[in-house]
């Protein structure tokens, strides 16, 4: 086992808690928002609406959202932030770094994670958003989530706008991005779901916007499309449900 991915998996049983102690309200993570997705697709508000580097509480923190100017896309992993960029067609360069800005940004402290028990036969995010909105009813919306498993196939994206480009719809937003498939991979993916906030955080027709990286942190993105490997799906939330 590589050093990378040994300490990868340390950090998932650390940052996890697996007691089932009574969970009210207030003790559910709050979930904060900076600027909104439809201010970056219909209004061509691409600068930074936050600096990464001034949320103070680090720690055992979540979040994710693009890059400023659309550029690359951000995800934050118990309080190590990871940017990938596009290289070509092919390639990606995921690096950490705290040092940026987004545009629109979902983040979470979340210093106790709770594994549910999901269905085997939940193998897509589609599956997955039904399973999240049926199963957390009672309770506090938004909340983060997260999984590990292994995406037997998938496609993740990454923004790439053009420098000079206006931006007035979804469509010219994602101008030059570009698309890479996943297969057979180990991954984490951190995800935020609501029912409140599409167009904010989540896109018109969704409950959640997760981002996915693969174990050896070579490839991160945007989830588009994800098939789990039936059995190795294990889904984390802030609180029991």
């Amino acid at each position: 086992m590589s050093k990378i991915r040994f300490w990868f998996l340390i950090s998932l049983l650390i940052s996890g808690c697996y007691a089932k102690p009574s969970v009210n309200p207030a003790s559910v993570p709050f979930v904060k928002i900076v600027g909104a997705m439809r201010n970056v697709m219909h209004k061509g508000e691409l600068f930074g609406t936050i600096s990464i580097d001034t949320i103070s509480n680090k720690q055992h923190l979540y979040g994710l959202g693009p890059l400023e100017n659309l550029k690359g896309e951000i995800v934050i992993i118990d309080g190590k932030c990871y940017v990938s960029k596009v290289v070509d067609d092919t390639n990606m360069l995921v690096e950490e770094s705290g040092n940026i800005k987004a545009p629109f940004f979902v983040y979470a402290n979340v210093d106790c994670w709770h594994e549910v028990l999901i269905p085997d036969s939940i193998l897509t995010i589609p599956q997955l958003e039904v399973f999240l909105d049926s199963a957390t009813k009672k309770q506090v919306r938004p909340f983060a989530f997260k999984i590990t498993a292994t995406v037997e196939s998938g496609k993740i994206h990454i923004v790439n706008l053009p420098e000079g480009i206006k931006v007035h719809s979804p469509e010219e937003a994602h101008q030059n991005q570009r698309t890479y498939e996943i297969r057979n991979e180990e991954a984490e993916m951190t995800g935020f779901f609501s029912t409140e906030h599409q167009g904010v955080f989540t896109h018109h027709d969704s409950y959640v916007h997760i981002h996915l990286i693969t174990i050896d942190l070579k490839k991160m993105g945007h989830a588009d499309v994800v098939t789990f490997k039936s059995n190795t799906v294990k889904l984390f939330l802030p609180f029991t449900n």
